[in-house]
Parts: C-alpha cells; structure tokens; sequence
C-alpha cells in the first residue's frame, strides 16, 4: 500500500466527475474528507474536480455539477479518482486523460475509480497485475471483457498505489479506511460519527445481500442450487448433475423449486442465464454470439428464440433500445431545468 501518510504537510486530491457519475458515490467521497478537515482543524485535505473538457457534467439523477479545471490543467495530485456511473463502457476513451494517469502512475502517486470507473482504468490498460473492484451490476462484463485483470466482488480494493470501490455507500468506507491509515482509527470512527455512519465496513465486505436475503428462502438445498447454477453460466449443469451437488434427487430438487419459485430448476436456471445475457449485451459491446456462448448457448438461434420468449425483443434490439434509451439520456432528456451543484 502507498498511500501517502505525511501528517503536516496535507493531500491534494482530484476528482475527474464524468457524465451520469453516481452523486451518492461522488458525495461519500468529498464528505469525508470535508469532515476530516473538520475535525483536525485545518485544511489538510484538497480537491480540485475536473472535467474532459472542463464545462459542467449532468449526474446520473439530472444534477448538474460545475467543475474547478479541465483535465488538461491536472498536472499532478496525491491521489486522483475517476468517478463514473451509468453507462461507463460508451464512455470515449480520452488519450490526455489516459496519459495523465499513466504519468501519475510512473511516479508513484496514487490513482483509482469509484462506482463503476475501474471499467475505464482497465481500458486504459492501468490495472493489468491489479486487484481491483467495481459495481456489482458491472462485475460479469468487466471479467468477461478484461480476463487478466483481477476482479473483486468486495466494497473496495487497495492495491499498492490504486484504490478502487464499488460506488455508493462504500465509497464512504473506502474514505474512511484512507483517512486511518493516515490519522488513526479514532478520526475515521470521529468522522463516522458525524455522518451518523454507525457500521464501518472493510474492504473485504460483501457489496451484495446474500442469496437467502434477497430470495426470502432459508432452504439451504434451493440456495445452494441456486449458487452453483450461478458458478455454471457458461457452462451449465443438467438437472442430474445440479441435484447431485447438493444432495438430492431430481425429483427432489424440482419439487422444491416449484413450491418456492413456481418453475422447475430447469426454468429458473434458463431465466438467470438470460438474465446474465441481458446485462451483457447492455454492459458490453461484445458480438451476439460471444454474449450467447458465454451464457452456455451453443447458437445465436437458440439464444434470441430464448431471449425473445423471456423478454419479447431479440439480443439485437435489446442492445440497440438500450443504446436509444442512454443518448436519450445524454442528450438532456428528464433534465432540461438540472439542478446545479458547486463542489469546493
């Protein structure tokens, strides 16, 4: 970890804000640090937010945030974070922004993303050898579109000189666990207090309720089907093979399955493949085809006849609505009075 620690002489941070950034994400990053200040009683902490070009940019709920510089003015900072939110895999990929960041990172400082910008660090070829982690929504498509990256599923990663975090709350967390490393837990737990954050969490914590909170089922034999079918996307089990795992019959399992889900494991497994399909073709923009194998499809055929049954589109126009839909977005629809929010 080289998370810089010298205590008198403070930190400067810049904060690149792209398009539909997260604002809950972006806020629990400033908060702490504003707090931090706060606290100590003197200004150690300093951010300057950037933009490519350095006019305003629209966050993903329609507030408009005002910009300090553009990024061709970032010429160096303590620690410099990419904040992103929807729709990160259209973002155009800067080449200045791109240098600056390699720059930064030859030198030592400390670079990173929140909410879903590990996606652009991983285009800008910043996290080959890196652990690293993302929104949960955007996991699946950065392993399957980035394979030698090491990918987590944990509210935040440190890794030597790149910080990562899955966005929302766990940017707080993420702040939080930055500021005792330089001035003790006590700060940290001082800070939290303040913003009534009663649970601090480590990085190795779950971004995700587990599978039984967000079923509602305690049945340990249909949580772990439902787990190993999630393991097996690419590669899916038969019925035999699933209720083998975990120690049932067939017929078993399927009972099981329809008294709880009102399908047969065979349905629900096709609807969570499908359903990983779906945010594939969204998330990415790999060919229809790879998007089906990955899923265990063995044609496209077979895949749209199944995607069209589950969602009455085909893969091709699930793509091309969802691309629709974002420019939509982009070009200032539902925000044409934005709020405007200055960061200092």
């Amino acid at each position: 970890m080289s998370i810089d620690t010298k205590e008198e002489i403070g930190q400067t941070i810049a904060f690149v804000v792209m398009d539909r950034l997260s604002l809950i994400a972006f806020s629990s990053v400033v908060e702490p640090l504003r707090l931090a200040n706060r606290l100590i009683g003197r200004e150690f902490y300093r951010w300057t937010t950037y933009s490519l070009d350095g006019n305003p940019v629209v966050a993903s709920n329609g507030i408009e945030i005002n910009v300090d510089k553009s990024i061709k003015d970032l010429v160096d900072a303590d620690i410099t974070l990419l904040c992103t939110g929807l729709d990160v895999e259209r973002l155009p990929l800067d080449p200045a922004l791109g240098n600056r960041l390699r720059r930064l990172n030859a030198t030592g400082r400390t670079f990173g993303a929140i909410c879903t910008g590990a996606y652009l660090l991983a285009r800008y070829n910043l996290l080959d050898g890196r652990r690293c982690t993302i929104h949960w929504e955007n996991l699946r498509s950065l392993r399957e579109e980035f394979p030698h990256v090491e990918v987590s599923s944990d509210i935040y990663a440190i890794d030597r000189n790149c910080i990562t975090c899955a966005g929302g709350m766990a940017s707080l967390d993420m702040m939080l666990r930055l500021i005792a490393i330089q001035h003790g837990a006590y700060l940290a737990h001082e800070i939290a207090e303040v913003a009534l954050y009663q649970n601090m969490r480590s990085g190795e914590s779950a971004q995700r309720h587990d599978i039984e909170a967000r079923t509602g089922i305690s049945n340990a034999k249909i949580l772990d089907a439902i787990r190993i079918m999630d393991l097996h996307i690419e590669d899916p089990l038969s019925c035999q093979q699933l209720a083998m795992t975990v120690s049932l019959s067939p017929r078993q399992l399927e009972r099981l399955f329809r008294r709880h889900f009102n399908c047969t494991p065979g349905q629900y497994y096709l609807r969570l493949r499908l359903e990983t399909a779906r945010d594939l073709l969204r998330r990415t923009s790999r060919p229809v085809l790879d998007v089906a194998l990955a899923c265990g499809f063995a044609s496209t055929s077979h895949f749209t006849k199944c995607y069209r049954e589950r969602f009455l589109c085909t893969p091709t126009e699930e793509r091309q609505s969802y691309q629709w839909a974002n420019r939509q977005g982009r070009s200032g629809v539902g925000t044409a009075n934005p709020v405007r929010l200055v960061v200092k």
